[in-house]
């Protein structure tokens, strides 16, 4: 696990936009997995403003979402299908028809998430996935307590993620109580996964997601038992990490490694 700690949410967006980019650099045909939230705005308005200025193009980008809550249509203004279209998919050139986002509105919701399970599959897998974090330490809606092992299935929020999710829909009575979910098996089968986090009602859980032990109580922890996972921050979610000074001097070393040059061109 990589963690790079940034000075503010603007310098944590621009950082990862740099890593989206270059994995779609790598590619011909990416297939991105994203996130929705506050954490993710500033990182979707560098993608769009690159887009916009000819520098990335997202026309052979397939696209798969982390959730959605059930009940709520692509044109509910709290879906998180509404939140990517405003904030991402307007902006750039993603064909309609290589987004996918779940359908809370599906007549048979099991049925549907096996299907998404196995479109993500028919896909090719996920290359990057892009995710945020609760102040619980759950990623996408895998509460305390799911399965390290879980794919995309139908999940009960909890009160806390629902009282964080209330400004999205004016009062916390109104937050939906059951979502559609990645699994957190889903989301460690992708081939790389970027975890951003912002301010400090997030130390805790990217503290215990980070240093603490693997655990469902904590379903971020899980990224621990990925090869490839960037974890970048601000000084704010950083500020109750106890081995700062050695993450520090970990991407010191790599700068100097990815700097260094070979035999040949000496």
């Amino acid at each position: 696990m990589r963690l790079l700690i940034r000075r503010d949410g603007a310098a944590v967006s621009a950082e990862a936009a740099r890593i989206v980019q270059d994995a779609m650099a790598s590619l011909d045909y990416p297939v991105l997995g994203l996130s929705t939230g506050r954490t993710v705005t500033g990182l979707y308005q560098e993608l769009s403003r690159s887009h916009a200025a000819g520098e990335l193009d997202f026309s052979r980008v397939t696209t798969f979402n982390l959730d959605e809550y059930v009940d709520l249509g692509p044109d509910h203004p709290s879906s998180f299908a509404r939140f990517m279209h405003v904030e991402l998919f307007s902006k750039i050139n993603l064909d309609p028809s290589r987004i996918n986002v779940p359908d809370g509105l599906a007549p048979d919701l099991e049925a549907h998430c096996l299907d998404y399970e196995a479109l993500i599959q028919s896909s090719g897998g996920i290359d990057l996935q892009i995710l945020g974090i609760g102040t619980d330490g759950h990623i996408a809606f895998n509460e305390p307590g799911s399965s390290l092992g879980s794919r995309t299935r139908l999940k009960a929020l909890t009160d806390e993620t629902r009282r964080q999710n209330a400004s999205s829909f004016g009062r916390e009575e109104k937050v939906p109580r059951v979502a559609i979910t990645m699994g957190v098996g889903t989301i460690l089968e992708a081939r790389s996964c970027l975890l951003l986090a912002i301010g400090r009602d997030k130390a805790a859980a990217i503290r215990d997601s980070i240093e603490g032990p693997v655990t469902s109580q904590i379903t971020a922890s899980a990224l621990q038992l990925h090869p490839n996972v960037t974890v970048v921050i601000d000084e704010d979610a950083a500020h109750l990490l106890r081995r700062r000074s050695y993450y520090a001097q970990v991407e010191e070393a790599e700068l100097e490694m990815a700097n260094r040059s070979t035999p040949a061109e000496r």
